[in-house]
């Protein structure tokens, strides 16, 4: 059974998609109507935009969404997934590329959640940090302890753990970490706490637009974020994805739910080759791979 991965934010680097628009008529259509959505030229950044213009959250995720989506819609018929998942952002790629979404759609939500969260950001002093070598356990219980918000963010692979707060407990966080045994606590060049309840301004802003649009019974299940289980009922992955913006992602019991339900591989569709590595993370043996026109 293929199971087919979508990259959330980190991913981008310049010159992505740039082979897609060059190659395939389908995509430099897809592109052309990106543009016209947005109301910027966004092939433009993404093909020649420096560091510094990618990493901007707006710019970011959109990016990610197109180079994903539009490289799963030239799959074609190669493209059968028994199942899909996306890395945060990337849930919203995953519904596209499984029929959930329409692209239009999705893009638009995408466009949303992006500004919505940076306005997230700018509101209060706040950040993200990797904390490596770690039972979970115990950083969510050092979390705990802490004044101040501080959560677990994302569970990346077994002894990865992102964290995600205000700056100050962050930074107490990562200090009390260390002393427990971290082998890393390393703040992240981030906008915000992403996935923490900071994010509660954009969540509000962004269930109105996810309440507003069409979502379809997909072709195969999405395994979310949230939950880490497969869904299939639109109205239940509605729900989920409000609440993913305030909630941890559980990556690492996605993929081991995944693993037991029977898939045999994994394709990663998208920028860069993180989550496959992160798979790797949890079973150094699986197959893993890039998706390729």
């Amino acid at each position: 059974m293929k199971a087919y991965v979508f990259p959330g934010q980190g991913a981008q680097f310049s010159g992505m998609g740039k082979d897609l628009y060059e190659n395939a008529a389908l995509a430099k259509q897809m592109f052309d109507q990106a543009n016209e959505i947005l109301g910027f030229d966004i092939q433009k950044i993404m093909f020649e935009g420096t560091d510094e213009e990618l990493k901007q959250t707006k710019v970011t995720q959109p990016a990610i969404f197109l180079h994903s989506t539009i490289l799963a819609a030239c799959l074609g018929e190669q493209f059968q997934p028994a199942m899909v998942a996306g890395h945060s952002l990337g849930e919203i790629s995953a519904l596209v590329a499984n029929k959930t979404l329409k692209f239009e759609d999705g893009l638009r939500l995408v466009y949303k959640r992006a500004l919505a969260m940076q306005a997230a950001c700018e509101a209060v002093p706040s950040t993200m940090a990797a904390i490596l070598g770690l039972e979970d356990e115990v950083v969510e219980k050092i979390c705990d302890s802490i004044d101040g918000v501080v959560v677990a963010a994302n569970y990346n692979c077994p002894g990865q753990l992102v964290i995600s707060g205000e700056l100050s407990a962050v930074e107490k966080a990562c200090a009390a970490l260390t002393e427990a045994g971290a082998k890393r606590a390393l703040l992240l060049p981030v906008g915000g706490a992403f996935h923490s309840p900071l994010m509660e301004p954009a969540r509000e802003e962004l269930a109105a637009a996810i309440e507003a649009t069409t979502f379809s019974t997909p072709v195969c299940p999405v395994y979310q974020n949230v939950t880490a289980n497969a869904v299939a009922d639109p109205t239940e992955i509605k729900k989920n994805l409000v609440a993913q913006l305030t909630a941890p992602v559980k990556w690492t019991q996605t993929m081991q739910q995944m693993i037991s339900d029977g898939a045999s591989e994994v394709i990663e569709v998208g920028p860069g080759k993180v989550l496959q590595g992160l798979f790797k993370k949890v079973d150094r043996a699986f197959p893993c791979s890039s998706a390729e026109l």
